[in-house]
């Protein structure tokens, strides 16, 4: 005999809008406590769960928290993800100018960012949704999705923060590598990542943390490093004061440090605040960590005075992550190369980086 716990569940499907809306506001809670409920009758629930996205907002509003919040479930993961026909549906939501649950939807796709078979967005091929974009691409369009909701000048209910967790897994595989450093010839041969790098200093936490980790899984491309850090003037990404602003404060550095420095970290203004978040100071340290595998790399970072920038921070930031970065990072920087003079030992250093290790955005999102 089922419990009312599991007949509860079975509301979701009711004929009546009412019962269907308590249910599912109800069940909520147990989406995190009891998640197991959800996957009865061979995951009849799930399967309401995906149809009430097109109910009305209370109720897609409170279905999608339960499908973020049970996402984690691997066999819950495999049955949205590869549910095309609903990927479609989620993905013509996240597009609308007017769609109230956008962000919530958003947030069910970075979760779904946890499964390999996400990659299909780098070329999964829908109707333009203008005026948001000009690519038939879906990763396009979530990329323009993101950038203009910074602002909120695409959609007024939604922000599209949640788009950078997935940006940054997709960002783990080569192919999505590829796509985020190749100019866009739907998008006027834009890079794609030149979109992400400005957002490194905005005021959502959840949007630098993912753009933080999208630059540093693209940096495990060691070929790509040069246009990594070159200028986009000169057709580059130009990465690296997106990457060292952020770690700097207010303090003052004499003209010996700052001659050299990059335009962008000179004559900062007195309250210029540094990242508070010292898990994204981290990612950027070790994004920096991976430029310095080539020999070009190094000796960029130390032509554009990172070293001193890194010194400060260690002496600012009481954080016991943070600073084992900083001396990462400068003992690779003040080293003699291989073939110099000097008393430093020289450290081989791997041709390739073989791994993208498990990062802050790959925490599950859950709606409490």
């Amino acid at each position: 005999m089922p419990t009312e716990l599991e007949e509860l569940v079975e509301f979701l499907h009711h004929g009546n809008t009412q019962i269907r809306q308590i249910a599912a506001q109800e069940l909520v809670a147990y989406s995190t406590a009891e998640p197991w409920l959800f996957k009865r009758n061979q995951l009849e629930p799930v399967k309401d769960l995906k149809l009430l996205i097109k109910d009305y907002a209370p109720i897609a509003k409170n279905a999608l928290t339960i499908l973020v919040n049970i996402s984690e479930d691997q066999e819950v993961l495999k049955d949205i993800v590869e549910d095309e026909a609903y990927l479609e549906l989620l993905l013509k939501r996240v597009t609308n100018q007017a769609e109230e649950n956008a962000d919530e939807q958003c947030m069910l796709l970075a979760n779904l960012g946890k499964s390999p078979s996400i990659k299909k967005l780098l070329t999964l091929k829908r109707e333009v949704p203008k005026p948001l974009s000009t690519s038939p691409i879906a990763i396009d369009q979530l990329l323009d999705c993101f950038v203009k909701g910074s602002a909120g000048s695409y959609n007024k209910h939604a922000d599209y923060d949640y788009l950078s967790y997935l940006f940054a897994d997709l960002a783990k595989d080569e192919a999505g590598r590829k796509h985020f450093l190749t100019p866009r010839k739907e998008d006027t041969n834009i890079v794609p990542l030149t979109k992400l790098v400005v957002f490194t200093e905005h005021k959502s936490t959840i949007r630098r943390r993912g753009v933080a980790n999208t630059i540093k899984n693209t940096a495990f491309n060691v070929h790509d490093h040069a246009r990594l850090m070159a200028k986009q003037s000169e057709d580059g990404v130009g990465v690296l004061p997106y990457l060292v602003l952020p770690l700097m404060g207010d303090e003052e550095y004499s003209d010996e440090d700052t001659e050299g420095m990059l335009d962008e970290c000179q004559l900062l203004p007195p309250d210029k605040q540094r990242e508070k978040e010292v898990d994204i100071i981290s990612t950027h340290l070790d994004t920096l960590l991976l430029l310095t595998t080539s020999k070009e790399g190094r000796e960029r970072l130390r032509e554009v005075q990172c070293y001193p920038i890194v010194r400060e921070l260690h002496l600012q930031v009481e954080d016991e992550g943070v600073r084992e970065g900083c001396d990462r990072l400068v003992q690779v920087l003040m080293r003699d190369e291989e073939g110099e003079e000097g008393d430093a030992e020289v450290s081989t250093v791997a041709p390739r980086v073989q791994e993208v290790e498990e990062d802050e955005d790959d925490q599950i999102v859950e709606v409490m």
